[in-house]
């Protein structure tokens, strides 16, 4: 069953087009991916999807309903954790929860129950009477997702959910979110952290300028579009870089520093070792950051 199916959704502000014919799917149960750049148009195309902005054309359906006109019905059955803290700061931990089952128009005992069921699941309950001022980053963000989860979602949308929290934080948030992926719960996220994509997404999209350039496991766009092993080597010679133009060897030259795609046989790792690793080598895994880079860039933008 498709959860999500968006099929050629273009978002336009005035003259500008944020979102040009899109295509994709979400299937039920899937970790599903949207990355890009700043302004590459994942922030449109996701509030298209929970409805708080309108398609301008192509045609948008969740839970197999048009959001166009269905878009109450659909937003019932998700829940949004944003990038921005949106907690109530006046209220407890267990009052942000439960306040905001009304929401829903959740029966009270339920609401208490369910609101039990995710301090513990998220390690809040000897939070539960702490305000949220007084919470750490990581804890703030556990908070946010236990609330999007308090009317229990069918679709659950990430915005960046883990953006300024610590390593250990991250890892904690990553560790729930495997064990709701474990249960069945699809969810689409968006993230700048190429290595939380590659680890939680079943797939994904890559979007730039508004368009798809890229769609597909991780491993696979990783094959595709990188390598599965990768040589960073610094100060590369003008001999190295005869070489791999001369054998058509797909690497990216920074300059000071060449990235070389080796191939899974290790032959071509074996001959570099060899021949140009008298400096600075490094032999890694090729990983979704590779592939983010050689499709989008590697320039700042604004």
């Amino acid at each position: 069953m498709q959860i999500i199916d968006a099929q050629d959704v273009i978002k336009r502000f005035g003259a500008f087009t944020a979102v040009d014919g899109i295509r994709f799917h979400v299937e039920k149960g899937e970790f599903f991916g949207l990355l890009g750049p700043n302004g590459a148009g994942k922030t449109s195309a996701i509030r298209m999807i929970y409805g708080f902005s309108p398609v301008t054309a192509g045609h948008m359906r969740v839970f197999g309903m048009d959001i166009a006109t269905q878009w109450r019905e659909i937003r019932s059955r998700m829940g949004v954790c944003q990038q921005e803290n949106t907690l109530d700061p006046d209220l407890t931990v267990e009052q942000n929860l439960r306040i905001y089952a009304r929401y829903f128009d959740m029966e009270k005992t339920r609401a208490r129950e369910r609101a039990e069921e995710l301090l513990e699941f998220f390690a809040l309950s000897h939070k539960r009477a702490a305000k949220v001022m007084e919470l750490s980053g990581g804890l703030a963000r556990r908070l946010q997702l236990a609330r999007a989860l308090m009317a229990e979602p069918d679709l659950l949308i990430l915005d960046e959910p883990t953006t300024g929290l610590d390593p250990q934080s991250r890892h904690q948030v990553w560790n729930r979110l495997t064990d709701l992926k474990k249960r069945g719960l699809t969810m689409l996220l968006t993230t700048h952290y190429m290595d939380e994509a590659e680890s939680l997404c079943d797939r994904l999209v890559i979007m730039d300028h508004g368009r798809i350039i890229a769609q597909g496991a991780p491993r696979q766009l990783i094959a595709e579009h990188a390598a599965e092993s990768v040589i960073e080597i610094e100060g590369p010679g003008l001999e190295l870089k005869t070489y791999l133009k001369g054998h058509q060897i797909k690497h990216d030259d920074l300059g000071e520093r060449m990235i070389i795609f080796a191939d899974a046989q290790g032959e071509l790792e074996d001959e570099v070792r060899r021949r140009f690793c008298m400096a600075s080598c490094l032999f890694r895994a090729g990983n979704l950051e590779d592939v983010f880079l050689r499709l989008t860039g590697r320039e700042l933008r604004e």
